[in-house]
This record gives C-alpha cells, sequence and structure tokens, in this order.
C-alpha cells in the first residue's frame, strides 16, 4: 500500500505543477510507473476544468469562462502535453527518418507545424466545449481527460521506447503495466464516463464515445510505428490531447444529430 501512494505521488507530481513535492518525496524508483496513475492527474485536472465551466458559467459569459477554464489547466500542467503534441507534429511533420524524427522532437524550440498544431487543438477543444450546454461540457471535459489519458498509455504496451533510458527527454522512462495495474488504470479511466453517461444516456451513447477514440487511437499507433518503431514521451501527450478532441468531438457529433 506504501509503495503505492508513493507511485501515486509521483504521477501528481510528474504531470502537474501543484506543489506536492512539499508534502512528500517519492524514491526515483517511483517515477518510472507515473503512467500507471495518468488518468488520475486527469481526475484533478479535468475536475479543476469542469467545476471552473460549470460554475464560472453562472457569473461570466461562457465563452470566457470556457477559455479560462483551458488556461488554467495548462497552468496545473505547466502545458506539459502541449509541448509533447508541439513537439510531436514539429518532428513528425519536418523529419524524413526516424533518427531525424527523434533528433526534431528533442529540440527545445518550437516549430511551424508545432505552432499549426497548438492553434488547432486549442481551438478545436474551446469550440468543442463551447457548443456543448454548460454543465453536458463540464462532466464531457471530465470524461475526456481521464479517459484519453487510459487509453493513450496504451502505448507504452503495444510498442518499445524510441530513445535509450540516458537520452530520455524528461529523465523517466515508463515500465510496462502489469495485469493488476492495467485493470487499476482501466478503472481510472472509465470512472469519470459514468455521471456523463448516466445523466444523459438518452442522448449520449456510451459505445460512440468509448469506441471512436479507441479506433482513432488504433490509427494513430500504426502511424507511430511506421515512423518511429518505438514511443516517446512527446507521442504520450500528443495521443492524450488528440484522442480527448475525438471524444469531444464524439460527443458533440451525438448532441447535434438530436437537436
Amino acid at each position: 500500500m506504501k509503495d503505492t501512494l508513493s507511485r501515486i505521488w509521483a504521477a501528481l507530481i510528474f504531470f502537474t505543477r501543484l506543489p506536492f513535492w512539499r508534502l512528500y518525496q517519492p524514491l526515483q524508483q517511483h517515477y518510472n510507473s507515473v503512467v500507471e496513475y495518468w488518468p488520475l492527474a486527469g481526475w484533478l485536472t479535468g475536475g479543476v476544468m469542469a467545476l471552473t465551466i460549470w460554475f464560472g458559467s453562472l457569473i461570466l459569459p461562457y465563452q470566457t469562462v470556457v477559455a479560462i477554464a483551458i488556461i488554467l489547466r495548462m497552468l496545473l500542467t505547466g502545458a506539459l502535453h502541449e509541448d509533447g503534441l508541439a513537439d510531436f507534429f514539429d518532428g513528425f511533420g519536418g523529419g524524413h527518418d526516424r533518427e531525424r524524427v527523434l533528433v526534431i522532437m528533442k529540440d527545445s524550440h518550437i516549430g511551424t507545424f508545432g505552432v499549426l498544431a497548438l492553434l488547432v487543438h486549442l481551438l478545436l477543444l474551446w469550440l468543442c466545449l463551447c457548443a456543448l450546454p454548460p454543465h453536458i461540457a463540464a462532466l464531457s471535459i471530465f470524461a475526456a481527460d481521464a479517459y484519453s489519458k487510459m487509453l493513450a498509455s496504451q502505448i507504452i504496451q503495444m510498442m518499445p521506447y524510441a530513445r535509450t533510458e540516458a537520452t530520455a527527454k524528461s529523465g523517466v522512462v515508463y515500465r510496462k503495466i502489469s495485469v493488476r495495474a492495467g485493470i487499476v488504470l482501466f478503472i481510472e479511466g472509465v470512472l469519470p464516463l459514468a455521471p456523463l453517461l448516466v445523466l444523459y444516456h438518452s442522448v449520449i451513447r456510451w459505445n460512440l464515445i468509448v469506441f471512436v477514440p479507441c479506433v482513432a487511437f488504433y490509427f494513430l499507433y500504426l502511424y507511430i510505428w511506421r515512423r518511429l518503431h518505438g514511443y516517446t514521451g512527446d507521442c504520450c501527450g500528443a495521443l492524450c490531447l488528440i484522442l480527448e478532441t475525438v471524444f469531444l468531438l464524439t460527443v458533440n457529433f451525438q448532441l447535434f444529430i438530436k437537436l
């Protein structure tokens, strides 16, 4: 139990910029399993966005509240996943072979592909949430944040790490997920879906919001495997945000066809 709690602390420290390290200092070895508790960090970041949207919309213009919620999450995470998304598109967009892709992805400078990817991502995220009623948007982003992280984490089971541990950008190489850890990870990822599906089952079909992101993940997996034959931390961050957007687009589509 103590070891599990240490790994949860490590995940919260690794995936957020909140000063959890002041409360507890995990051992370095605990950071190689942070992805197993990645959705728990999503409970926190998605929860902050959900509460901001739900209550903020009562006192401020809705479009402004959505923008504030997006900014708050980036502040909470230090834009960790957005950085991964930008590096992913810079690398895959500008690299012609595996080695060049890895070099570009490790470069701290952002390129044209990265800038465009961030702009499109943030615009789509804002539009998707603004198009939903506040209560549905709040529940959707809470569910999408955790579910996309759970789904993106499967990449480490399906292919090896593309770099060596010594050249890892974050200094951490994730370990393979055990069966027990996989079950816990699955529960962490799907439990936040419950409020959305229970309250709005008449307009939102569970099979679509569950399986459409899975299909998107599969094609992204094939693309990453063809280009790199392995994953990086940037790939994980990019997958998380792309799958979250797919989730929200699926929710929007279902509400649209019900109108």
